[in-house]
């Protein structure tokens, strides 16, 4: 379906080898894995953990001074880190397998939780150039889930968390702006409700993979970023049709739990 190279490659020199095609089903489904130096900031990201251990700092008087603020609490026996620094925790800080989309009522739950990039790299090629381009390249965990409906529809979905928003990004857009063409998706795709076009789209394959004694499989893809998080969700039909909309709807919805 796709041909595709690893970030580092394309910083050394773009060459036509990759990190080889990805293989879901019966169908070939490549990744793109960022198109430039994904900016790893390893010190300012050190930084941010070791402040977020630290107890808050009194801030200065404020000049209004009659503005309503909540009473203040001793620490007890349920005061943890966590509700001391509750106000500047973001819920992406925590456990992001429970921000996956539940599994639609009806459908067969293939699985969910946290992948390794080993494993997220075994699917390619090239695993070895594949696992060490995710790794050096920023990629910090991934959670995933995958779903199967009567044996026709089969559903991806992973929240690819990067060490910051810079690799997220870089990921992202390098990705769609693949998508659009003949070898990819083949149209220039739709906007997911609420989120900019440039940080969030959904294609439907133009034309349906075609395999002698085989039902023809038609996918599509959806692909969109929050802060230092990429979302994205594999759909195929094994009966060559694809409702835009419910991959749309998807999407929106997941991208509504980050």
């Amino acid at each position: 379906m796709q041909h595709e190279q690893t970030a580092s490659e394309l910083r050394e020199q773009t060459t036509a080898d990759g990190a080889g095609t990805r293989r879901r089903g019966r169908r070939t489904a490549l990744l793109i894995v960022g198109g430039a130096a994904l900016g790893i900031l390893a010190g300012t990201v050190t930084g941010y953990a070791v402040q977020y251990g630290r107890p808050p700092t009194p801030l200065p008087p404020l000049a209004q001074q009659k503005l309503k603020a909540p009473k203040a609490l001793a620490p007890d026996a349920g005061t943890t880190r966590e509700t001391v620094n509750a106000n500047r925790r973001h819920k992406t800080d925590g456990d992001i397998s429970k921000l996956l989309v539940e599994t639609p009522g009806g459908a067969k739950a293939l699985g969910a939780g946290y992948q390794s990039l080993d494993v997220f790299a075994v699917g390619f090629e090239q695993p070895d150039k594949a696992l060490s381009s995710f790794a050096e390249d920023g990629v910090r965990r991934i959670a995933a889930t995958a779903w199967s409906q009567d044996d026709r529809v089969f559903v991806d979905v992973r929240l690819i968390q990067f060490r910051d928003r810079t690799g997220a990004d870089v990921y992202q857009h390098a990705q769609a702006e693949l998508m659009p063409r003949k070898e990819y998706a083949g149209n220039p795709g739709v906007a997911i409700p609420g989120t900019p076009a440039d940080l969030g789209h959904v294609w439907v394959d133009s034309e349906a993979d075609q395999k002698p004694g085989y039902h023809p499989v038609r996918g599509a893809r959806a692909i969109a970023r929050r802060g230092d998080i990429v979302m994205e969700i594999d759909y195929f039909d094994n009966r060559g049709k694809v409702a835009e909309s419910d991959v749309v709807d998807l999407a929106k919805r997941q991208l509504e739990r980050l």
